[in-house]
């Protein structure tokens, strides 16, 4: 876990909701990632409604801008635009 000081988590572990195959991913944190090709099943995995991006939805930690509004108190972010 990272420090309150430190900057965003850049790992997460996306987990395919049709086949379940786990693949460990860095963020970028300059740009949404809206789509996701699986490596299991070859799925493209897309945001659910009112999710950012992939890892919002799908992995193990959110992406960096909502990380930094939940340390920050404040409604969840969106990714920036590209």
């Amino acid at each position: 876990m990272s420090s309150p000081d430190a900057g965003p988590e850049r790992r997460s572990t996306l987990t395919c909701p049709l086949c379940g195959t786990q693949t460990t991913e860095t963020m970028p944190t300059d740009a949404c990632q809206y789509f996701y090709d699986c490596p299991g099943c070859g799925a493209v995995l897309r945001p659910k409604p009112g999710d950012c991006c992939v890892f919002c939805s799908w992995g193990s930690v959110p992406c960096p801008p909502v990380q930094a509004a939940r340390r920050a108190g404040q409604p969840p972010a969106t990714c920036p635009p590209r």
